[in-house]
């Protein structure tokens, strides 16, 4: 098969596959949830299976339709793209595992919605990893905006539509308001907005406008939550745990990040920012809600919102690695993607495991709950390290090369940020740790339990188990994103 027939695929079967889990879902459960794994596995092969012509350097991609005179829908298949698409797929099938077991022991209602949903998400997703401009990045980040509502608001109750509602009204205010007008304005100066090595808009655009223009895409991609448009996120805590693991760790946050890295590499260029002092805002702007957020996750008592203002963090050390402007932390950047989204997968997992075995969601519930849920509180503790940059987890590899760029860069804010953040991380994740294993159970007769359904528990396996084989086996995942900034001073 071509690799552009693959992207298509790419793009195709989780729609094909929404399809057949409507119709699937009005005939057995079994059958319903059958479609969502075999349509998860087929993506991930055709994602897959581009792998080998990136890493020898090719760019396959295709012009599918001319709407406007210059403005195209087109796709291309690059480093930071295929990292997203191969990310998204993959965690998708484990996403999908750990889906049945919360949905079937919660009980949950409109499960075919929920199915249908999130295979449509994961279109928009792959959309956007394969975008090979501005416009058609534009298109699909709205679709995966529109197509995630449904899932946040799923449990339809008042509190839980009114935070919905916030979750739509931010992003979709933000994207239009802001990141359509920033693309506007860079067909408009550079007459394209195709993704291109190097960028667009030098001998186009200086001084004052390259950091309004800059501010008009990371604000307007407003996923990414650098604050103040970051309220979406908590906001989106009322989901179930598996569309919280979709929102923080598989598509929605790294659809922001993800943004926000490929303009900066290939709309404006490392070098061209690099030399613009109206640029370097952003950097700041990252490192203030890297420590802000922290600061708020210190004091949350609810444990899914405390996983919320953590990722509200560990997504700027994404933007703040783009924003340093040197190779290794532009690398940094691509491979935090990816640490953060096995560990914190893991945590809301854990969280979605502990509410469906036991109901509980604050921290003070959880004393001693490792002795009845171990395996469980194993990979949070994994995760929980990971958020900190503790080895053997893979939030030590990516938190290396951010800090190699910071060195690179002789970026001392960068290093003091890193280093403050991190023990803001220890302090509010190691008390849990050690209060769910070293304390006094407290939980009331009557209400004892163990730990979730199985396919709960092997999701949060398998997803543990990738936070530290990545700190083991990285050496691929850093050779496809050095293609990023080979050249580069």
């Amino acid at each position: 098969m071509s690799a552009q027939f693959l992207i298509l695929a790419a793009l195709a079967v989780p729609l094909a596959g929404a399809l057949l889990i409507g119709i699937a879902g009005r005939i057995s459960a079994n059958l319903r949830e059958t479609i969502t794994l075999v349509t998860a596995g087929m993506l991930i092969y055709c994602v897959w299976s581009l792998l080998p012509e990136i890493y020898q350097g090719g760019r396959p991609g295709l012009q599918l339709l001319e709407v406007l005179p210059g403005i195209e829908i087109a796709f291309q298949a690059e480093p930071l793209g295929m990292l997203f698409a191969a990310l998204a797929s993959g965690l998708w099938l484990v996403n999908s595992i750990y889906s049945i077991g919360y949905m079937r022991g919660n009980r949950e209602s409109k499960q075919t919605r929920f199915y249908v949903m999130f295979a449509v998400s994961l279109a928009a997703t792959m959309g956007i990893a394969f975008a090979g401009n501005l416009f058609t990045l534009f298109l699909f980040y709205e679709m995966l905006t529109l197509s995630t509502y449904p899932l946040v608001s799923h449990k339809g109750d008042a509190k839980t539509v009114k935070s919905a509602r916030v979750y739509l009204g931010i992003l979709i205010s933000a994207s239009i308001g802001l990141l359509l007008p920033a693309i506007i304005w860079t067909y408009a100066v550079a007459g394209t907005g195709d993704f291109t090595a190097g960028g667009i808009l030098r001998g186009h655009l200086d001084g004052p406008a390259v950091g309004l223009l800059l501010g008009l895409f990371v604000f307007g991609a407003a996923k990414a939550a650098v604050m103040p448009v970051h309220r979406w996120l908590p906001a989106a805590m009322v989901a179930p745990t598996p569309v919280s693991a979709l929102l923080h760790a598989v598509a929605v946050v790294k659809a922001g990040v993800f943004t926000i890295t490929k303009v900066v590499v290939y709309i404006f260029g490392i070098d061209f920012l690099f030399a613009e002092p109206s640029s370097g805002w952003l950097f700041y702007a990252a490192a203030f809600t890297i420590i802000a957020a922290s600061v708020v996750a210190l004091r949350q008592q609810n444990l899914k919102r405390l996983l919320a203002y953590s990722t509200i963090a560990q997504l700027s050390y994404v933007v703040m690695a783009s924003a340093i402007l040197k190779p290794l932390a532009e690398v940094g950047a691509a491979m935090h993607m990816l640490a953060h989204a096995f560990g914190k997968i893991t945590l809301f997992f854990a969280a979605g495991a502990i509410y469906t075995a036991s109901k509980k969601t604050e921290l003070g519930q959880l004393r001693g709950i490792g002795r009845r849920m171990p395996i469980t509180m194993t990979a949070f503790t994994i995760g929980a390290l990971s958020m900190i940059g503790v080895p053997p987890t893979a939030g030590f590899v990516s938190k290396w090369y951010i800090l190699a760029g910071a060195f690179q860069a002789d970026n001392y804010v960068a290093l003091a940020t890193i280093i403050v953040s991190t023990a803001l991380n220890a302090a509010y994740f190691l008390p849990i740790v050690y209060m769910v294993w070293f304390e006094k159970d407290n939980t009331p007769p009557g209400k004892e339990h163990g730990e979730a359904p199985f396919a709960a528990v092997l999701a949060l396996v398998i997803t543990a188990l990738l936070t530290i084989g990545f700190f083991i086996y990285n050496g691929p995942a850093y050779e496809l994103e050095s293609q990023l900034v080979r050249g580069q001073p």
